[in-house]
């Protein structure tokens, strides 16, 4: 069986909706919402993780998978999707996922022991100085189980939006090195806490998909040198145990005089103003899954691919970030 699977930052969904959670039919928010809709009928996934999909709130009243739902109902006529959410984050951006109904079951199984759980906090020792130090996820990591129409499990998924590396305040020189690595350590943190729960699930010989902006790449920048490792490399496991390493969907990016390529996403410098590209969106999968094709959905690269040229103006109005979108042989 191959099964078409994406992940997508779509910027900000939750502007998408009114504040009872129906969505928005006027103004530039269904616009938005129609260029959403236009790539993901092209990407036509069985299974797409949302990155910064609308709100779950704590009491229940709206939650991400219901607002996908309505959306989908809205804007993809037709469509066989059904939705997924997990923990309710302490922000404004949540994590979900759309999946083919006709293909796939999906159920949120998350780890319940208080100790193990994402969304309780967690210790790790980030500076291999045999300290452990306390984390959170800001947004809990969402945890499903994609399932065949029988009910026999294909694969885990963990879906992550991990701690962005940005600094957003003002600041001088020194408070911005001080705030960079503690950034910086967090996301190690929240990446060394995922790869846990994959050797987890790999030691029961289950299969792994991790997805999601990870805001991290595969090289090494300065604090990746001064720490020796990167938050990616941390989810692509340990080389001593070559068996559980996980595979990316993608080629490895090459350093351009512009930033990498392939690339997912593009910021200005906060120091130089310049633009950059970036490839911090992955999806990463177990040596039992065969990845057929993956690919940035990514219009200014993929000048050839007539699927994606279709459809570049929405991708590049719909959201900051492209989609990644790879075939999985199971």
């Amino acid at each position: 069986m191959i099964l078409k699977i994406g992940v997508y930052n779509v910027e900000w969904m939750r502007d998408l909706f009114e504040s009872d959670g129906s969505p928005k039919l006027t103004g530039k928010e269904a616009t938005k919402s129609r260029q959403l809709a236009r790539v993901i009928q092209a990407m036509n996934p069985d299974f797409l993780g949302i990155v910064e999909g609308p709100d779950t709130l704590v009491n229940g009243s709206k939650t991400t998978s219901k607002q996908l739902i309505d959306w989908s109902n809205e804007y993809l006529p037709g469509h066989t999707f059904s939705a997924i959410h997990g923990f309710p984050s302490a922000g404004q951006q949540e994590l979900g996922a759309l999946f083919n109904t006709s293909k796939l079951n999906v159920l949120f199984t998350p780890e319940t022991k208080a100790s193990t759980r994402f969304d309780q906090p967690f210790l790790m020792d980030t500076t291999n100085r045999m300290i452990k130090e306390q984390y959170e996820h800001y947004r809990p990591p969402l945890e499903l189980s994609i399932l065949g129409l029988d009910d026999t499990l294909i694969s885990r998924v963990i879906i992550a939006h991990t701690k962005s590396k940005g600094i957003f305040d003002k600041v001088d020189y020194a408070r911005f090195e001080m705030i960079s690595q503690r950034d910086r350590l967090k996301l190690f943190g929240e990446c060394m806490h995922i790869r846990e729960r994959c050797d987890h699930y790999l030691s029961k010989g289950q299969e792994v998909i991790v997805m999601g902006d990870i805001n991290d790449g595969f090289d090494l920048d300065f604090y990746e040198n001064k720490f020796s490792k990167s938050a990616v490399e941390i989810l692509l496991g340990d080389l001593w145990k070559p068996e559980w390493v996980l595979k990316s969907a993608l080629p490895r990016p090459k350093l351009t005089a512009n930033g990498w390529s392939p690339y997912s996403g593009r910021f200005k410098d906060r120091i130089t103003g310049d633009q950059f590209t970036v490839l911090i969106d992955h999806i990463l999968v177990s040596q039992g899954l065969k990845v057929k094709k993956g690919q940035v959905w990514n219009p200014y690269l993929e000048k050839s691919d007539p699927l994606i040229q279709s459809i570049k103006d929405d991708l590049i109005q719909a959201s900051d970030h492209f989609p990644i979108v790879t075939e999985i042989e199971i």
